[in-house]
Protein backbone atom coordinates (compact mmCIF):
# COMPACT_ATOMS: atom_id res chain seq x y z
CA UNK A 1 0.00 0.00 0.00
CA UNK A 2 1.53 3.32 -1.06
CA UNK A 3 1.38 6.56 0.94
CA UNK A 4 -1.59 7.95 -0.98
CA UNK A 5 -3.55 4.72 -0.49
CA UNK A 6 -2.84 4.92 3.23
CA UNK A 7 -3.95 8.55 3.40
CA UNK A 8 -7.18 7.85 1.53
CA UNK A 9 -7.87 4.87 3.79
CA UNK A 10 -7.25 6.88 6.96
CA UNK A 11 -9.34 9.74 5.60
CA UNK A 12 -12.33 7.45 5.04
CA UNK A 13 -11.97 5.87 8.49
CA UNK A 14 -11.84 9.32 10.12
CA UNK A 15 -14.94 10.38 8.20
CA UNK A 16 -16.82 7.23 9.24
CA UNK A 17 -15.90 7.83 12.88
CA UNK A 18 -17.07 11.44 12.61
CA UNK A 19 -20.42 10.49 11.06
CA UNK A 20 -21.16 8.23 14.03
CA UNK A 21 -21.44 11.43 16.10
CA UNK A 22 -24.15 13.00 13.92
CA UNK A 23 -27.55 13.65 15.48
CA UNK A 24 -30.28 11.36 14.23
CA UNK A 25 -32.24 14.00 12.29
CA UNK A 26 -33.08 14.06 8.57
CA UNK A 27 -30.54 16.75 7.58
CA UNK A 28 -27.68 14.83 9.11
CA UNK A 29 -28.89 11.50 7.70
CA UNK A 30 -28.42 12.85 4.18
CA UNK A 31 -24.95 14.21 4.94
CA UNK A 32 -23.96 11.02 6.80
CA UNK A 33 -24.91 8.87 3.82
CA UNK A 34 -23.38 11.05 1.11
CA UNK A 35 -20.20 11.86 3.03
CA UNK A 36 -19.60 8.26 4.08
CA UNK A 37 -20.17 7.03 0.55
CA UNK A 38 -17.93 9.56 -1.17
CA UNK A 39 -15.09 9.38 1.37
CA UNK A 40 -15.02 5.58 1.20
CA UNK A 41 -15.36 5.50 -2.56
CA UNK A 42 -12.39 7.80 -3.11
CA UNK A 43 -10.07 5.32 -1.43
CA UNK A 44 -11.70 2.27 -3.00
CA UNK A 45 -11.36 3.69 -6.50
CA UNK A 46 -7.73 4.60 -5.93
CA UNK A 47 -7.13 1.02 -4.75
CA UNK A 48 -8.69 -0.20 -8.00
CA UNK A 49 -6.40 2.14 -9.92
CA UNK A 50 -3.41 0.31 -8.46
CA UNK A 51 -4.50 -2.80 -10.37
CA UNK A 52 -5.33 -0.97 -13.60
CA UNK A 53 -4.83 -2.89 -16.82
CA UNK A 54 -3.60 0.12 -18.79
CA UNK A 55 -2.56 3.74 -18.40
CA UNK A 56 -6.02 4.81 -19.61
CA UNK A 57 -7.69 2.53 -17.06
CA UNK A 58 -5.47 3.96 -14.30
CA UNK A 59 -6.30 7.51 -15.39
CA UNK A 60 -10.02 6.76 -15.43
CA UNK A 61 -10.01 5.28 -11.93
CA UNK A 62 -7.92 8.15 -10.53
CA UNK A 63 -10.41 10.62 -11.99
CA UNK A 64 -13.26 8.77 -10.28
CA UNK A 65 -11.32 8.89 -7.01
CA UNK A 66 -10.78 12.62 -7.52
CA UNK A 67 -14.50 13.20 -8.13
CA UNK A 68 -15.38 11.31 -4.97
CA UNK A 69 -12.91 13.17 -2.76
CA UNK A 70 -14.18 16.45 -4.21
CA UNK A 71 -17.69 15.41 -3.21
CA UNK A 72 -16.52 14.50 0.29
CA UNK A 73 -14.88 17.91 0.56
CA UNK A 74 -18.20 19.54 -0.40
CA UNK A 75 -20.12 17.65 2.29
CA UNK A 76 -17.48 18.48 4.91
CA UNK A 77 -17.63 22.18 4.05
CA UNK A 78 -21.41 22.09 4.23
CA UNK A 79 -21.26 20.27 7.55
CA UNK A 80 -18.92 22.91 8.96
CA UNK A 81 -21.56 25.55 8.22
CA UNK A 82 -24.45 23.78 9.94
CA UNK A 83 -22.90 21.96 12.90
CA UNK A 84 -23.92 22.24 16.51
CA UNK A 85 -21.52 22.28 19.41
CA UNK A 86 -22.11 18.54 19.63
CA UNK A 87 -19.78 17.81 16.73
CA UNK A 88 -16.01 18.19 16.70
CA UNK A 89 -15.29 21.35 14.67
CA UNK A 90 -11.52 20.82 14.95
CA UNK A 91 -11.83 17.37 13.35
CA UNK A 92 -14.09 18.72 10.60
CA UNK A 93 -11.57 21.45 9.76
CA UNK A 94 -8.79 18.88 9.75
CA UNK A 95 -10.79 16.64 7.40
CA UNK A 96 -11.49 19.58 5.09
CA UNK A 97 -7.76 20.32 4.95
CA UNK A 98 -6.94 16.67 4.29
CA UNK A 99 -9.59 16.33 1.57
CA UNK A 100 -8.27 19.50 -0.10
CA UNK A 101 -4.75 18.08 -0.11
CA UNK A 102 -6.02 14.76 -1.46
CA UNK A 103 -7.91 16.61 -4.22
CA UNK A 104 -4.71 18.39 -5.20
CA UNK A 105 -2.66 15.18 -5.25
CA UNK A 106 -5.24 13.22 -7.24
CA UNK A 107 -5.74 16.15 -9.60
CA UNK A 108 -2.01 16.28 -10.31
CA UNK A 109 -1.90 12.53 -10.92
CA UNK A 110 -4.90 12.78 -13.25
CA UNK A 111 -3.26 15.60 -15.23
CA UNK A 112 0.06 13.76 -15.52
CA UNK A 113 -1.52 10.49 -16.64
CA UNK A 114 -3.88 12.04 -19.18
CA UNK A 115 -3.49 10.35 -22.55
Amino acid sequence: MNDLSKRLFKFSVRVLKLTKQFPNIPEFKVIRYQLSKSASSSGANYEEAQAATSRADFHHKVKISLREVREANFWLRQLKEIIDDELDLKEIRSLIKESTELKNILGTIALKTKS
